[in-house]
């Protein structure tokens, strides 16, 4: 396989000064944070005006998953750290197998807690990366506030090259026309507080496009019920707790029943649930789960279907 270098060179509004807060040295310290918080305040706008093209990169990877694909993360500094964050975050939430989410960090693991700033500039490091890890048929979402780093633009032609369906996430509206890219998803946060550092807002906005794509596609993937994390498993006192009061409030049974259910399910908050609100055996219920891809709601339908 070759990619050739990627020098894409893309004049980034992040970079430029931003004149609400050219006098920033000369504030007090309140006016110092009310300033920062000005500028904080203009990013879930910024986000929610990217929504449409995100909602369509839910799809894909959603559409990656069902076919037994993969989705993957590739960023550096702190695009490559929140994507860590986020990808680290699913399994104990929503109980995602451990191929779901793959990701890639400019520098590897050890630069997610010290800088390896240069890391940015190897195209190639990008692509080697995904020539190891992707294949036909898996999302590949870079991240990138200025919209050119070397390193998440190689790895999204090689991921392309492989056959991958490919986006961009960036806060450079200049890069929305990046070539070879299927979607770019621009979320436009201007100058930053202190110029380039790009950690404030851009990085925030990055943080709420994660979350929102990553939980977006574990509710397509079934892995809720209403607005409820019934796919997460109780590894402590916590998440035990947490497991029946979710339980009482989707079925407004009894904490004893919805105890003894959990129990007869062997610990199994779908399957609980299910037998709750069906009154199949449990048994029943893991079938109809199994043969819906762990789906409550279409679990449900599948024994109204059956029962009529």
């Amino acid at each position: 396989m070759t990619v050739p270098r990627q020098t894409v060179h893309v004049d980034s509004p992040t970079e430029r000064r931003n004149p609400r807060t050219a006098d920033i040295d000369q504030m007090s310290t309140l006016d110092i944070l009310r300033s920062i918080n000005a500028e904080d305040r203009l990013v879930p706008t910024a986000v929610g005006e990217a929504l449409p093209e995100l909602a369509t990169a839910v799809d894909l990877a959603t559409a990656a998953l069902r076919a037994g694909n993969r989705v993957h993360y590739v960023g550096a500094g702190t695009s490559g750290r929140l994507a860590t964050l986020d990808a680290a975050e699913l399994p104990p939430t929503f109980n995602t197998p451990s191929d779901w989410f793959h990701v890639h960090h400019a520098g590897g693991v050890s630069a997610v807690r010290t800088a390896a700033e240069g890391a940015e500039d190897d195209d190639m490091a990008g692509a080697e990366e995904m020539a190891r890890d992707v294949q036909a048929g898996d999302f590949v979402l870079g991240l990138t506030a200025s919209g050119r780093t070397p390193y998440v633009l190689g790895a999204l032609g090689a991921a392309a090259e492989l056959g991958a369906t490919t986006a961009l996430v960036t806060n450079n509206p200049n890069a929305r026309h990046t070539s070879g890219i299927d979607l770019v998803i621009v979320v436009d946060t201007g100058p930053e507080a202190i110029s380039g550092s790009t950690r404030m807002k851009a990085g925030s906005a990055q943080k709420l496009v994660l979350t929102a794509f990553s939980t977006a596609v574990m509710v397509k993937m079934g892995r809720t019920y209403s607005n409820l994390m019934v796919s997460m498993r109780a590894t402590n006192a916590k998440l035990r707790g947490r497991t029946l009061r979710i339980l009482r409030e989707a079925t407004g049974l009894s904490m004893p029943e919805c105890s003894a259910a959990l129990t007869e399910s062997h610990g199994d908050l779908k399957v609980a649930l299910v037998h709750l609100l069906s009154g199949v055996d449990t048994s029943r219920a893991r079938r109809a789960l199994a043969e819906t891809s762990g789906h409550v709601r279409r679990a449900m339908g599948l024994l109204d279907a059956h029962a009529i």
